[in-house]
């Protein structure tokens, strides 16, 4: 029970903030009309109990003229007053049952589309996305939380909901259709009122026990399923998106390795998920089928006896369906349950590794950059270390002033990137702080500069949106850049970071530092892709049209040295002024 209240206190905190949300009054208003609707539904369905009493009466009796008027647009009588004819009945249930689910869809995309804004706020907030793909390996796959788990969670959440609701109002109603019906029996010289009632109950109780017991194992099934068809599609994307470097490589044989591996456990939980499916679909199947005459086989002493005629039987068959399903909404529903609670654990989780996230960037946690009072960059006492524990850097103080061109040189794996994630503030393991000049505007380019998806000048412009900038300074850029060629595609969407090669990325990150024109630039080998004339080209465009901006650069060309005023040295794991001659690099 402790388990169920903590999972059902999870549900709920997942749930409860849409509707506490500024679109509150929206989401309760539809839900009213939704859960009215349904309640709408449950009362036709208790008319058409009526309804089909009288109808299997009028065939008994051989009534012609009744069961017209019962089957067409006549009137009929109840104990509550005259009833319209099958016809308006169906037609009005159909009208219903439309709106219903058009209405309930249009709930349905309405959260999703808050609970995945919230999320994305969330996971791009402060980085967080960065931190925890670092931090936290254990939160796979966060696309497929937001684009598939949310969707999961918001359409069974209210398919589950509102099932139950309108069992527990079927149940209420029908309940008493059964009752009076029922009449009573003597067991044991006791007389038991509303006996039906009391076989629906014991039959329902006793079914939810086995069931449980049949089919909990799917719980668990169903979440490692989420989490291996996620590592399967993004083992696929990767696969995609680095299409190249696997063939350049001649590495098909090991992707497919690697792809079948990940599919052979994708298959074996597969096959755990049929097996324990089987078992629980025999059980319910049989459960299902033994309840479709299980009541008449209850109630046919009294219609044999005469004291109810063949509607009455029908309709107390009818009854104790709708009560019996009701209370057998556990086991109607168990496997889409187990789906749920597996969907509401991945969304929790992610939500926790966001909060956790969140708090340790609050909490200063690693390099802490921040805007300082003076002019300079100031690195101060900074250590940086890598997940594993390892020190790279330890107490680094370094200051450069504004206008400088700077070389940070060392070996390859010595820390000079990730001081670069220390001063851009993405870095989560060591300590010390990195004073930024206020109101400064920096921008990183990496080896690998990132293209987004979309056209050509979303990709020049980004970060920023490229409605700032004007046509002809775009073009201007990309052929100032080299990439006067690709001007008739600026608007042309593509996959960009495959359609270019290495040395075209890179010129498009050039192009993107003319247009966003930062006060501070810090390339790591960002023209490592480039021949000699280009890397010089590249250098000579930022010194001439950048003439203010800062400059420093991560580079292994001892040639790249001759375009800055000096260096600072990662040796041994220490961070040293050094010179920018060739041979020191």
């Amino acid at each position: 029970m402790r388990r169920i209240g903590s999972f059902l206190g999870e549900a709920w905190a997942l749930t409860a903030p849409y509707w506490r949300s500024e679109q509150r009054w929206k989401a309760r208003g539809l839900l009213a009309v939704v859960v009215a609707l349904n309640l709408s539904l449950v009362g036709m369905s208790v008319i058409l109990s009526y309804w089909n009493r009288e109808f299997f009466n009028a065939l008994q009796g051989k009534d012609a003229e009744s069961f017209w008027a019962l089957l067409l647009l006549g009137k009929w009588e109840t104990e509550s007053g005259p009833m319209p004819g099958f016809a308006w009945i169906a037609a009005l249930y159909i009208l219903i049952a439309v709106y219903q689910l058009y209405l309930r869809q249009a709930l349905q995309i309405r959260w999703r589309e808050w609970l995945t804004q919230r999320y994305l706020d969330r996971w791009l907030e402060g980085r967080a996305y960065y931190r925890i793909a670092l931090t936290d390996p254990g939160t796979d796959n966060p696309d497929q939380r937001i684009a598939e788990d949310i969707r999961l969670f918001v359409d069974d959440t209210l398919a589950l909901g509102l099932g139950l609701m309108r069992s527990v109002v079927s149940l209420v109603s029908f309940l008493f259709v059964l009752w009076g019906l029922s009449g009573a029996i003597t067991v044991l010289g006791i007389e038991i009122p509303g006996y039906m009632v009391w076989v629906a109950l014991i039959y329902a109780v006793v079914g939810t026990w086995l069931a449980h017991l049949v089919g909990r194992r799917l719980i668990g099934l169903n979440f490692n399923q989420q989490k291996v068809e996620a590592d399967f599609r993004f083992a696929l994307i990767r696969l995609r998106e680095n299409a190249e470097g696997v063939a350049l490589y001649g590495g098909e044989a090991d992707e497919k390795r690697g792809l079948i591996t990940r599919f052979r456990a994708l298959m074996e939980n597969w096959w755990g998920i049929m097996v324990a499916t089987k078992r629980l679909t025999f059980f319910t199947a049989g459960y299902t089928q033994v309840a479709v005459v299980f009541p008449f086989i209850v109630a046919s002493p009294r219609y044999f006896s005469g004291e109810i005629p063949l509607g009455g039987l029908t309709q107390t068959a009818n009854a104790f369906g709708e009560v019996q399903g009701a209370l057998s909404w556990f086991v109607d529903n168990y496997s889409r349950l187990t789906e749920w609670r597996a969907t509401v654990k991945r969304l929790t989780g992610f939500h926790g590794a966001m909060e956790t996230a969140h708090a340790a960037t609050a909490a200063g946690d690693g390099v802490t950059a921040a805007a300082g009072d003076g002019r300079d960059l100031a690195i101060e006492d900074v250590t940086l270390r890598i997940p594993g524990g390892r020190t790279l850097i330890a107490g680094a103080s370094a200051s450069i002033a504004p206008g400088e061109a700077v070389l940070v040189a060392g070996p390859s794996g010595s820390g000079k990137s990730t001081l670069f994630r220390a001063i851009a503030g993405i870095w989560p393991f060591g300590s010390g702080r990195v004073r930024i000049p206020a109101g400064a505007h920096a921008l990183f380019l990496p080896q690998r500069p990132y293209l987004p998806l979309g056209t050509l000048r979303r990709a020049l412009c980004y970060p920023r949106d490229a409605a700032e900038f004007g046509d002809a300074d775009v073009r201007a850029a990309l052929a100032d850049a080299g990439l006067g060629h690709l001007a008739d595609r600026l608007d042309e969407e593509d996959s960009w970071s495959h359609r270019l090669s290495g040395g075209e990325q890179q010129r498009v990150a050039l192009a993107r530092a003319l247009l966003l024109k930062p006060d501070w630039l810090f390339l790591d080998e960002a023209t490592a892709s480039l021949d000699p004339e280009g890397e010089q080209r590249f250098y000579t465009l930022l010194k001439e049209r950048l003439p203010g901006a800062t400059l420093v650069s991560i580079a292994h060309r001892p040639a790249v040295a001759l375009y800055h005023d000096r260096a600072l040295r990662v040796r041994d794991g220490a961070l040293v002024a050094g010179t920018t001659q060739p041979q020191a690099t």
